[in-house]
């Protein structure tokens, strides 16, 4: 192989636009054709296999694949130095396709005696906006599977021990072969784990878990919103064969408020105002999350107008930083008015009609512009 590294596109035989589907095949044929199992005394077969993984564990990252065609093999060398022995390529590429393609397909060491991390569980938590902007602390319930005090986790009766299987050999995988390949799956008999219960602990049934239902305090950050979720590192599930356990998350929906509308890191607050309010101009007192707060509206303030109030808003997880309160102002037009109201609105109409504003004059006068045009065009007519 050459001392300069080649294109990874070209080491993998694909073009620059290849979807990912089609770069995972190419590599598969290549992983195959080059595998060492199939290649003992080829050097340069394994020299290419380790070409081909390095190749595909950069252009199968769409962020180092990124950076890889604007800059580059000096774009990802930290990323891709290449693997020093093959069981880096097998543990790097342990998940592919489904399955283990080093382990399941080619019989590789990944998934020989793996210990499992436990699984992660889900738990709810509603807040008011109030509790959300603030952060606060809640109490959550969850049930989660805990290892049997009894049997210590191991699904035998005390004083028993758990055999190993004899149709696996301790190892929780089979390999079958076919030809040059060979596919490692999980033992049907022992499940994975290498040995069988013989005598299975009374109190969990052989499983070595039991059902158990846990109240945990946890901290809800400021500025969360609906949908966002807090991990509780390690109040998962127990693993099964002695590795870590797993996460909880809390996921966070947020009730509607009945004064303001969320939009990210800001609030909206619509403000009804009267015609004269906005007319003549008010000094208005309005709530925030904090309190109450005093807003000057000057005069002639147009309906749909918005005032910002920075640092009112509701802090962004990420930094802390607060949003604005957004003050809409619309003009609410009453259904009903009293006598005096009607009388003092229609006096208020004739003044109108004798001192309209410029804007309105300048409509009016456009108005009657037109109708003289179209009256005009129908004489010549």
């Amino acid at each position: 192989m050459a001392t300069t590294k080649r294109c990874y596109y070209e080491v993998l035989e694909v073009s620059k636009t290849v979807s990912s589907a089609e770069l995972a095949r190419a590599y598969r044929k290549l992983a195959i054709k080059y595998h060492p199992d199939s290649n003992r005394h080829d050097e340069d077969a394994v020299a290419k296999f380790k070409e081909a993984a390095e190749a595909y564990e950069v252009l199968s990252d769409e962020h180092k694949r990124a950076r890889y065609d604007q800059y580059g093999h000096a774009g990802v060398s930290s990323d891709a130095g290449g693997f020093q022995d093959m069981g880096d390529i097998f543990e790097a590429f342990g998940d592919m396709f489904g399955g283990t393609i080093f382990g399941d397909f080619f019989g590789g060491r990944g998934g020989r005696n793996r210990v499992r991390r436990g699984a992660d569980i889900r738990c709810d938590v509603t807040l008011d906006l109030e509790e959300a902007a603030r952060g606060t602390r809640k109490k959550v319930s969850l049930t989660r599977h805990e290892l049997c005090a009894t049997c210590e986790g191991s699904g035998a009766e005390p004083g028993s021990q758990p055999q190993v299987c004899n149709r696996c050999r301790g190892q929780g995988q089979v390999v079958q072969a076919n030809g040059i390949l060979r596919v490692q799956t999980t033992c049907p008999q022992c499940r994975g784990k290498g040995k069988i219960t013989t005598s299975p602990c009374k109190e969990c049934d052989g499983s070595g878990a039991l059902p158990r239902e846990v109240l945990l305090e946890v901290a809800i950050p400021a500025g969360v919103d609906d949908g966002m979720r807090v991990r509780l590192a390690g109040e998962g599930q127990a693993s099964p064969d002695g590795g870590p356990p797993g996460d909880a998350y809390c996921f966070i929906k947020v009730r509607a408020h009945k004064m303001f509308h969320r939009e990210g890191s800001d609030l909206v607050l619509q403000l009804p105002l009267s015609y004269s309010q906005v007319v003549l101009g008010t000094e208005i007192e309005i709530p925030t999350l904090g309190g109450r707060h005093t807003i000057q509206i000057p005069k002639g303030t147009q309906s749909g107008e918005v005032f910002q109030l920075r640092g009112l808003g509701v802090p962004d997880p990420r930094n802390n930083q607060r949003g604005s309160l957004l003050v809409q102002t619309f003009v609410e037009i009453p259904k009903k008015v009293s006598a005096q109201q009607e009388e003092l609105l229609r006096k208020l109409a004739e003044l109108e009609d004798e001192h309209v504003t410029p804007h309105r004059k300048s409509f009016f006068e456009r108005v009657l512009t037109y109708f003289r045009h179209e009256e005009d065009k129908a004489v010549k007519e």
